[in-house]
């Protein structure tokens, strides 16, 4: 037996598309379960539809909940909020570039969210959006 033919037999072999499928595979497990998470830690509330939404990925954001009878919710709170003019005002100190992202229940009345972009407007925040659901699109509409 030549020695270069030992050589040339007992090269290992890099097998590549396994690991790619694996690549893929934790790619697609890490999508759903950051998603998962950013829907946990949000009060759940009928939000309105829209069909040319985007979501928002800046570094500091900071979700106001209204639901249905009008109790107001900041951020991760569990129980409605008393003093909020005062929470919009330490967040926006700490980061002026603070994006507030207001998730009103589709059955909320009207005036509370306008009560509550008022109140973002008084306080000098720049940054503001409004929550919505992914319009399913059909046909020609």
């Amino acid at each position: 037996m030549n020695r270069r033919d030992f050589r040339e037999k007992n090269q290992p072999l890099v097998m590549i598309i396994p690991m790619i499928d694996i690549m893929l595979f934790l790619l697609i497990f890490f999508m759903i379960s950051t998603i998962y998470m950013v829907q946990v830690n949000t009060l759940q509330v009928a939000l309105p539809q829209a069909a040319n939404g985007k979501q928002d990925t800046r570094q500091n954001i900071i979700s106001i909940t209204i639901t249905a009878n009008g109790e107001i919710f900041y951020d991760k709170e569990t129980e409605a909020t008393q003093n909020l003019p005062l929470k919009i005002q330490d967040s926006l100190k700490n980061d002026s570039e603070t994006v507030f992202v207001i998730r009103g229940d589709r059955s909320t009345r009207y005036e509370n969210v306008v009560a509550i972009l008022d109140l973002l407007k008084k306080s000098g925040c720049r940054h503001v959006s409004i929550a919505t659901e992914i319009k399913a699109v059909k046909g020609n509409e």
